[in-house]
């Protein structure tokens, strides 16, 4: 008996090792230097084809601990929508709904979904992002920052729709939504009579085999877990009991590659005429070489076409893509907030390049000041910046970094970063506000009133600075104005800012909105006719 234990370890050792000799060498080489640079604890990467599933597991699931495997749990974030596509689908392939259905239908009476022109939203609009509903619900204000959505209630879902008019022809465009995909989860839930995870696991997760993939935590996936990381610092899981549909899932590089399997069609599945459908084209309005179906994007590459979803919640990253022409899938997760989408699709499209890692200085300085406190931190910055090329100077990763110190009341700390941020990026208002907040709560009163004046001088439009020194007794505070509708109706439109980077906006009454891809709909606010700024960042 011992000598059979024995051969069959070193079976399992010797197609571990075969397997990995298949990722190739430019990933294995970004993976080890994103984990090593500080990008992230851990990655998993899964890749499906003719030959089965393979597994490569890098890093920890907490910085310094434990070693993560393909049976880790990862949040998924968004690749949760294409999960809400296929119930969608297989309720469509059963007969009990249509994609042109209006989603009225399926609501209570008490519920009134926004019109427009005669026309209302159907099902099919809810997953494919051309509803007109905005990415999120302005009435989405959270207790805690950390997890957003944990305290939103279907109760103020209702309230949200009820008082919503659209800005735009319903199908007319694409606007990505996570209160559309939640309410299409909703929905399915009340047709069929049970919650959202119910649904999820009685129709797809046990079906597929997926004994790891839900969206409350058992016992065993609470030991597997990787903490979510953002900035290097530990951050809370994601609960999204209202809008579960877009984003609650969470799962492992194992059981993912079971579902992309099925997607494929070399896993066979009752679900499989159902996920055909998801991923057939909807629309091409997202821009450039990408069409959206039920969820599901597709991408024009040179190896096929790539079917592929992302996902991103506070401290997760994820990456769900196949080819069916070659019949090759994969699936890349991580425990941080820097993005796998270039992994996953140089797997699978070897044309399209990998980011280029450098050092992060936010690792260096944080180490610096592990070792010698806030001092060392500026000599440090000094070192680095005489090898500026072999480092990653991220202003927004570096103000991150500062706001973990801030948060937790290592005020010293929070103003040494704050104060590299605005010596690299001396043109930033935002550096200079954040460095003034910091030195406001250390005591140092003066430099504070110093500091946002100069984030003022840079941007006159800054209202967080002129709140601030209004509070410190240093300026007069300024009144918003109301501008007239014509006026505002003549700055609704999309500007392209880059290639795929568009700023929507859009008015309702007095109040005028813009949107950025991939970004929240957030209220822009007058100090004249022409002059307008936001409230919710510097």
């Amino acid at each position: 008996m011992k000598k059979a234990i024995s051969l069959f370890t070193l079976i399992i050792l010797v197609t571990a090792s075969f397997a990995q000799q298949l990722l190739p060498a430019d990933i294995t080489e970004s993976i080890n230097k994103r984990i090593e640079y500080g990008y992230a604890p851990s990655i998993v990467v899964g890749i499906i084809d003719k030959d089965g599933p393979h597994y490569y597991s890098f890093g920890t699931k907490t910085i310094g601990g434990a070693p993560v495997n393909e049976h880790t749990i990862y949040e998924i974030g968004s690749v949760s929508k294409t999960f809400t596509a296929t119930l969608l689908a297989e309720m469509v392939i059963a007969g009990q709904m249509k994609t042109d259905d209006p989603a009225q239908n399926y609501l209570p009476a008490s519920v009134k979904l926004p019109t427009r022109a005669g026309k209302q939203i159907t099902l099919g609009e809810l997953s494919d992002h051309t509803s007109g509903l905005p990415r999120l619900p302005n009435n989405l204000t959270s207790k805690d920052p950390g997890n957003p959505y944990a305290d939103y209630t279907v109760e103020q879902m209702y309230s949200f729709l009820n008082g919503f008019n659209l800005t735009r022809d319903i199908g007319s465009a694409f606007e990505y939504s996570n209160l559309a995909a939640g309410l299409l989860g909703h929905i399915l839930s009340l047709k069929a009579g049970m919650p959202y995870e119910a649904l999820l696991l009685n129709n797809i997760a046990r079906s597929l085999g997926m004994k790891e993939t839900k969206i409350t935590f058992d016992k065993k996936m609470k030991r597997n877990l990787a903490m979510g990381y953002s900035a290097g610092a530990a951050v809370a899981n994601w609960d999204l009991p209202t809008l579960a549909g877009a984003g609650a899932i969470r799962s492992s590089v194992f059981d993912m590659l079971k579902y992309v399997a099925a997607n494929i069609g070399i896993q066979r599945s009752s679900l499989y005429p159902a996920m055909q459908l998801a991923h057939q084209p909807r629309h091409n309005k997202s821009g450039g070489e990408t069409s959206v179906g039920l969820a599901w994007l597709t991408r024009k590459s040179s190896t096929g076409d790539i079917i592929l979803h992302n996902g991103a919640t506070g401290g997760y990253r994820a990456f769900c893509g196949f080819i069916k022409e070659t019949g090759k899938g994969v699936v890349v997760l991580t425990n941080s907030d820097k993005d796998v989408d270039d992994i996953g699709i140089h797997l699978l499209n070897p044309a399209s390049p990998l980011m280029v890692v450098k050092r992060s200085v936010v690792a260096e300085i944080k180490m610096a000041i592990g070792t010698g406190g806030p001092v060392a931190a500026e000599k440090t910055y000094g070192d680095l910046k005489k090898n500026k090329a072999l480092y990653d100077f991220d202003e927004r990763a570096i103000n991150s970094f500062g706001y973990t110190y801030l948060h937790s009341g290592k005020t010293a700390e929070a103003v040494a970063v704050f104060k590299i941020n605005v010596e690299e990026f001396p043109n930033s208002d935002n550096a200079y506000d954040s460095y003034a907040e910091a030195l406001m709560k250390d005591g140092q009163k003066d430099s504070a009133i110093a500091n946002y004046k100069k984030s003022l001088a840079l941007n006159p439009l800054n209202s967080n600075a002129t709140d601030m020194l209004v509070k410190m007794g240093v300026a007069s505070p300024t009144k918003d104005i109301t501008v007239e509708e014509n006026i505002l109706a003549t700055y609704v439109g999309k500007y392209e800012l880059a290639p795929n980077f568009i700023i929507t906006v859009t008015h309702e009454g007095t109040r005028l909105f813009a949107q950025a891809t991939g970004q929240e709909r957030f209220e822009l606010f007058a100090k004249s006719n022409t002059d307008f700024y936001l409230k919710v960042v510097p």
